[in-house]
């Protein structure tokens, strides 16, 4: 069963899917470059298809809302406002005003091994999995443009250098994860799970009190998940599995130290961790990774569950 949106999104990404098997409605689409997908456990008390698409579909419209404002490939959403303003301040809303204070903070957190500016790294560093390997005069040139604490913010505006730009990618699809999570769950109290591109978050266990199993992709065979029960909370992963460079046998994850413009050595391939919400655990996975090989020490001072491939 397919329905079929009215936005102006390209047609092979309006395809919302929806089946049912053993008493779970499973909802699938795209968003935000990703395979997504919300799992509805409707045993008890069952729910129709009619039922089973409002809830999908609320799901749906608030991830491709927030990939409409703040994906960087688009060029009507406020994150194209700011990166073309040319040096002049941009008044932001509220939504937007928040999760620039929350990369201010994770910035300050990480003593700026974590920082939205960084996005302009990629017009020299390309994670095709070739061995092409900037030179480092072409890195010390963006170097300049990188630096939140080069940007003007005071929390309702924000002025960035000409050439300058902010990056939400490192915190978007996981803040997309939570608020589609608070939407539907707002209307209903089934057992849920909400999942975009492998960051995801359940409402609690099964209706038969068992866990969710996840699959979490390995490094060593794709095609051979490794699985994870969850009861309640969310998972997130960060790693170079699909995207790095190679070159006389050295790997170069696409993890790049902004400090520097290049990529972290020594980090785990992958990092997964478990938290309350996606976008914490989506935070200190990344921050994980960008500690290269203190990741695991890092981990276990923030005593969180993870699960680590190196």
């Amino acid at each position: 069963r397919t329905m079929t949106s009215t936005g102006k999104r390209k047609k092979r990404d309006t395809q919302i899917e929806l089946s049912q098997r053993d008493g779970t409605w499973h909802g699938r689409f795209s968003a935000m470059a990703s395979p997504c997908e919300v799992l509805i456990d409707a045993r008890a008390p069952a729910i129709d298809e009619a039922a089973a698409n409002r809830l999908v579909a609320r799901v749906v419209q608030e991830a491709w809302r927030i990939e409409r404002k703040f994906s960087r490939y688009r060029s009507d959403g406020i994150v194209h406002s700011i990166n073309s303003s040319n040096g002049e301040p941009v008044k932001v809303d509220s939504e937007t005003a928040r999760l620039l204070a929350y990369a201010e903070q994770c910035w300050r957190l990480s003593e700026g091994r974590f920082d939205i500016t960084s996005g302009v790294l990629r017009r020299v560093w390309h994670f095709d999995g070739s061995d092409n390997i900037p030179s480092d005069e072409a890195v010390a040139e963006i170097q300049p443009l990188i630096g939140w604490e080069k940007v003007n913010w005071d929390g309702r505006k924000i002025g960035l250098k000409a050439g300058m730009e902010v990056d939400l990618g490192g915190i978007g699809k996981e803040y997309a994860v939570d608020r589609a999570f608070d939407i539907v769950t707002e209307v209903t109290a089934l057992p849920l799970l909400v999942n975009f591109g492998g960051d995801l978050r359940c409402s609690g266990a099964r209706a038969d009190g068992s866990p969710w199993r996840v699959g979490i992709e390995t490094v060593e065979d794709p095609n051979a998940p490794r699985l994870i029960e969850l009861y309640a909370g969310a998972l997130a992963t960060s790693g170079d599995a699909r995207r790095f460079l190679l070159k006389n046998g050295v790997r170069y994850s696409h993890v790049l130290d902004p400090r520097n413009g290049r990529p972290v050595q020594g980090a785990p391939r992958s990092v997964t961790v478990a938290g309350d919400s996606c976008t914490e655990a989506g935070l200190i996975a990344t921050l994980a990774l960008l500690q290269g090989p203190g990741a695991e020490d890092f981990l276990k001072g923030n005593e969180v569950r993870y699960w680590v491939q190196s």
